[in-house]
């Protein structure tokens, strides 16, 4: 403990890039409050090793309480509309250029199965096509492809 006393600005830093090393490797930056606590103890670490603050517990403490929650106040909303965002594009993939021959009917009423890589799925389309159609997969979903005629 006397070497963390001693050693107070080096360890605030070591201990701040260790809880932002948490927040976003292990936790993939899902919870916000070990960022928070890490941007201050790397902060009050700053101020202490540069003299800006004297280097003993009692700061450490107050420092990192009030930097804590003013860093949570100004960079919640902003974080959390960045964690909010998703991106819309399908996936491409080689996987959804597979084409293949219809063995049966398909049309709404008749369910229509498609063995590919070990799993039986069932093919759906947006129009009815006769047996012998050859088609493409052009979407999938759990389980399903969705299929359109090769021309």
């Amino acid at each position: 403990m006397a070497y963390l006393t001693e050693n107070l600005p080096q360890a605030l830093i070591i201990f701040g890039l260790l809880a932002l090393s948490i927040e976003v490797i292990i936790l993939g930056f899902s919870t916000f409050v070990l960022f928070f606590l890490g941007l201050s103890l790397v902060a009050s670490g700053t101020f202490m090793y540069f003299g800006l603050v004297e280097p003993n517990l009692l700061n450490a403490a107050w420092i990192n309480g009030i930097l804590t929650a003013v860093l949570a106040l100004l960079l919640w909303k902003p974080l959390k509309a960045m964690q909010a965002q998703q991106d819309t594009k399908p996936v491409e993939s080689d996987f959804a250029e597979i084409s293949f021959t219809l063995e049966q009917d398909l049309t709404e009423s008749n369910q229509v199965h498609y063995q590919y890589s070990g799993i039986q799925w069932q093919i759906k389309s947006k129009s009815d096509l006769p047996k012998g159609t050859h088609v493409k997969v052009i979407e999938k979903s759990v389980g399903i492809l969705w299929v359109t005629p090769v021309e």
